[in-house]
């Protein structure tokens, strides 16, 4: 590869389909599902053995920028930027501002090629991944829009479909891309199969940032316009570059396929036999597992009698399971979810019903992330709620106050440093203190070790919008433009 190679990262999903273990505040591309690594630290692995690579861009939710600035240190890759989409918008309009950033990025008059990878797939062969990615860059510098085929395993009906044609004479593999066809039912499906030609659509792709830009002025201006509008007018702070958010949501919501790969007449398709999986259900993780003698697929605390075929992943308490069969088990801290394989999918019902009864249990888990660490909401009741406080060392909360609330620490383990009001002072294990309402507080772990404390709120109102911020080492408060960040 010759030119410049910016892979970009999508990272906007919310992995309804994978609820209770995928919520909004923590998608499944942040969760190890299938290995060690999370989906998001395992696609910028896989990277490693291509050539003439920058950093990687990253598009992703306000909310998520935290767990990708962690999750990309905790591998080593620090991303040439993070992009903040203010809404989701689909992946046009996304490819479209991380494209207007890898030319900023770029030598001067430079046409870098996007390798563009959404955040939360399985590639389970990376020397295959590599080879098609190759073949997919010098396409991609002939001016091509290249989509990647996965080679069907059978007749499924979850996946786009692309006919492959023609060869281009680019590349070995590269074919053009006939047309493309929505999730066909079982009988098409089938039909696509026996006659060959037909790949799964991946959604992942290749071609050159100003191409792209071209194509997509060409055949969704709206898109591009919106898109231009808000990387112009994005707002950089604290290492991230905040998209303008009324300009990107002027934007059409539409992904790249509707936008541009359907209608453009340069696209090609570069087939890919790598063992891929979108991981779009429990069922598609339940493949990836291994196998017992009966069919089952168990990760975590289980215990199960007369089982078969079915898939199971316990938490921190015990699950037990007799005679049952075909069945999916999932379980978290505070949700539960028992469903038939064959249904597992609609888990995204769920979550909708949850959103419009506004429960909290599709956004947020019970134990939350914070740049600074974690915290657990144990226990809870009129008028107060327990929780347990992880402060990673060498980290700190805010400097905040609350309006209604009081709260009393103790520390559990580690050493505490804290501010209340204008003295500052340190606590170690068994000692506590008292936080009154109003007052100036904030946590810090001056020490080697994890700090852990046990936090007894007590108030009329304990949400965590009651939080009014003062200082903070991770940039949480009013930006020059005067938005307030929300974590």
């Amino acid at each position: 590869m010759s030119r410049l190679l910016f892979p970009v990262i999508l990272s906007g999903g919310a992995g309804t389909r994978l609820w209770p273990l995928s919520r909004e505040l923590r998608p499944k591309q942040f969760i190890a599902l299938a290995e060690e690594h999370t989906l998001l630290q395992a696609t910028v692995r896989r990277l490693a053995s291509l050539d003439e690579l920058s950093p990687p861009i990253v598009v992703c939710n306000e909310a998520h920028r935290f767990l990708v600035a962690e999750q990309l240190g905790a591998v080593d890759t620090p991303p040439s930027a993070v992009l903040l989409e203010p809404a989701g918008r689909n992946t046009a309009p996304a490819i479209a501002v991380a494209a207007l950033q890898a030319l900023d990025l770029a030598n001067d008059g430079e046409d870098p090629i996007l390798l563009v990878l959404p955040a939360d797939h399985v590639i389970r062969d990376a020397a295959r991944f590599a080879s098609a990615v190759r073949a997919a860059v010098r396409e991609g510098a002939a001016g091509h829009l290249v989509t990647f085929g996965v080679v069907p395993a059978r007749a499924e009906t979850g996946y786009g479909y692309i006919k492959a044609a023609a060869p281009t004479g680019v590349s070995e593999d590269g074919r053009r891309a006939e047309r493309f066809v929505e999730k066909p039912d079982a009988a098409t499906a089938a039909g696509y199969l026996e006659e060959g030609g037909y790949y799964w659509n991946s959604g992942m792709f290749v071609f050159s940032a100003a191409r792209y830009l071209k194509q997509l002025g060409v055949h969704a201006p709206g898109v591009r316009g919106a898109a231009e509008d808000a990387y112009r007018g994005a707002v950089e702070h604290a290492g991230f570059r905040w998209l303008d958010a009324e300009a990107f949501s002027r934007s059409p919501a539409i992904s790249v396929d509707h936008a541009v790969m359907e209608r453009t007449s340069h696209a090609v398709m570069i087939p890919l036999d790598a063992g891929w999986s979108d991981v779009g259900s429990w069922a598609a993780l339940a493949d990836l597992g291994q196998r017992d003698a009966d069919g089952n697929v168990v990760q975590g605390n289980v215990v199960m009698e007369g089982v078969q075929d079915t898939y199971v992943r316990g938490g921190q308490r015990l699950v037990a399971a007799v005679g049952v069969s075909d069945l999916v088990i999932v379980d978290t801290a505070d949700a539960l979810l028992v469903a038939r394989r064959d249904a597992a999918q609609d888990a995204r019902k769920v979550v909708a019903r949850l959103r419009s009864e506004g429960r909290e249990e599709h956004h947020v888990h019970r134990k939350v992330r914070r740049p600074w660490g974690t915290f657990d909401a144990v226990h809870g009741g009129d008028g107060f709620q327990v929780k347990h406080i992880v402060v990673e060392p060498g980290h700190a909360l805010s400097l905040q106050s609350h309006r209604q609330r009081a709260e009393h620490w103790v520390v559990v383990r580690g050493t505490a440093r804290v501010t209340r009001g204008d003295e500052t002072f340190t606590l170690t294990e068994n000692q506590s203190t008292f936080i009154p309402v109003g007052t100036h507080h904030r946590l810090a772990n001056p020490g080697a070790v994890p700090l852990e404390v046990v936090e007894v709120q007590t108030g009329d109102y304990l949400e965590e919008d009651d939080i009014v911020r003062y200082e903070d080492i991770y940039g949480r408060l009013d930006r020059s433009d005067g938005k307030r960040t929300k974590d």
